[in-house]
């Protein structure tokens, strides 16, 4: 299947250099070896300019390590490399992996490149390692999407006031994009080429234990990184719990949920692939499907959509809408019904039980319903002395633990409790006109279930 045009972009016009040793392949994104756009286009230049392929990975360590990331994510990402890695060097083709900024790394291995191929992200960090990778002297770059299924700028060109005005453009194209996508035949193997990785991902762990991070944080057990356990996990899910996934995916208890936030996060499996497989799984009716392919699809790209066209999406000021702000800055001085501290709110140290639970999933298996995920922030903008501390707890929470944070989901999520991409509700105090989750939300899960469910997976990290 050809890779469709709009998927592709041009970041620097120059010829392929005519004495390159090979196609430079810079994966940040997209940290998988199948159903890759950027590799298998890659694959294909290489091809054509009768050369290998070097796919490299800049690891970031200590003092400069990406924003927020600690042990759990980094272990997560460790054993999704790994496998990576071992899946590329099968098809002949080299892997590299250096502790550096992945511009830094793309300018020092570039010096022998025919040209560089980059995936792509849309959070500011990632454009500024885009933007220095650009002005390479004298290097084609080209730049190929392959974690959204419709282009963000292909689907609109602006910010998107919500949902409902994405949807019907996302609609209009996401069948032209949800196609197979086969890998190429490598025509030229990787041999020697002296490139030299400063990092065995044969042992992540050992890895893990060499880096400067914060530690504070630990791994999870209830999650394996990599394409191959995203593959199995969503063909388990496909033959049984998806089923249920239109009328039980708003209750946490009922296990309809396919976990595959964490995989999309790290680029370890495709969204396509995912929608094809949605497509035709024999378990799921037509609601089913439907639910999942708007969650995937126009929810998770309308996140996309805000993080590209809102430079400052990482803060109370420049994420939320001005009505939103108005409102709540009206009702700022009411007061709380409760004022528990950020350490307090980590340690689920509050008066609700439902919450605490929640907390805990979270703190502890680094993931939240995403049902309970709502009520969660709409309770730590009620508990907190002001909206914009609210609002910087519960950005600093939700990236510090869950293995999806610090993402374009996590930083629209977490603007919705505080009024993005909503409208105004009836009038109430600490909330103004912003949209109130109260317990009785509650009363559609089984609670008490969820409670034993919590219990027992924080039983099994130990």
């Amino acid at each position: 299947m050809t890779i469709p045009a709009q998927r592709i972009r041009l970041l620097a016009d120059h010829p392929p250099r005519p004495k390159g040793e090979y196609v430079l392949y810079l994966m940040q994104q997209s940290q998988r070896a199948g159903f890759n756009p950027a590799l298998e286009f890659a694959v294909e230049e290489g091809n054509r300019l009768g050369c290998p392929v070097v796919v490299a990975f800049g690891l970031l360590d200590g003092a400069s390590g990406f924003p927020e990331a600690n042990a759990r994510h980094y272990a997560f990402m460790l054993q999704g490399l790994s496998d990576a890695k071992e899946a590329v060097e099968e098809r002949g083709i080299a892997f590299v992996v250096r502790k550096a900024s992945p511009a830094d790394l793309a300018r020092a291995l570039s010096e022998r490149a025919t040209l560089l191929v980059l995936d792509r992200g849309y959070l500011a960090i990632q454009k500024r390692w885009y933007d220095e990778i650009a002005v390479i002297e004298g290097l084609r770059i080209l730049q190929v999407e392959g974690d959204v299924v419709v282009p963000v700028e292909t689907a609109s060109n602006k910010h998107e006031f919500a949902a409902r005005t994405l949807r019907p453009k996302i609609q209009r194209l996401m069948d032209d994009y949800i196609a197979p996508l086969e890998a190429r035949a490598v025509t030229h193997l990787a041999g020697d080429l002296g490139l030299w990785s400063e990092v065995d991902l044969s042992n992540p762990a050992s890895v893990l234990a060499g880096l400067s991070l914060d530690r504070s944080v630990a791994p999870v057990k209830r999650f394996k990184g990599g394409r191959v356990e995203a593959l199995r996990r969503l063909e388990a899910y496909l033959a049984g719990p998806f089923g249920r996934y239109g009328t039980e995916r708003n209750r946490p208890e009922a296990g309809a949920a396919s976990h595959m936030s964490p995989y999309l996060h790290f680029g370890q499996v495709s969204p396509v692939e995912i929608a094809l497989a949605v497509r035709t799984a024999q378990a799921g009716g037509p609601e089913d499907k439907a639910s999942y392919l708007e969650e995937l699809v126009v929810r998770r790209e309308l996140a996309m959509n805000h993080v590209h066209f809102t430079p400052r999406y990482d803060s109370y000021e420049g994420a939320l809408p001005d009505w939103a702000k108005a409102a709540l800055a009206e009702h700022a001085g009411d007061p709380r019904p409760y004022d528990y501290s950020e350490e307090d709110l980590a340690e689920g140290r509050t008066h609700d039980i439902y919450w605490n639970a929640a907390q805990a999933e979270m703190r502890v298996t680094g993931y939240m319903h995403n049902h309970l995920r709502m009520y969660w922030g709409k309770k730590i903008l009620e508990w907190s002395p002001s909206p914009e501390e609210g609002f910087a707890r519960t950005l600093r929470l939700n990236n510090r633990y869950f293995l999806d944070g610090r993402d374009p989901n996590s930083f629209t999520n977490v603007a919705w409790v505080y009024g993005l991409h909503d409208r105004p509700w009836a009038r109430r105090k600490v909330f103004g006109t912003i949209r109130y989750q109260s317990e009785n939300s509650l009363k559609k899960i089984d609670a008490k279930a969820y409670l034993a469910e919590v219990g027992r997976l924080c039983r099994a990290e130990g």
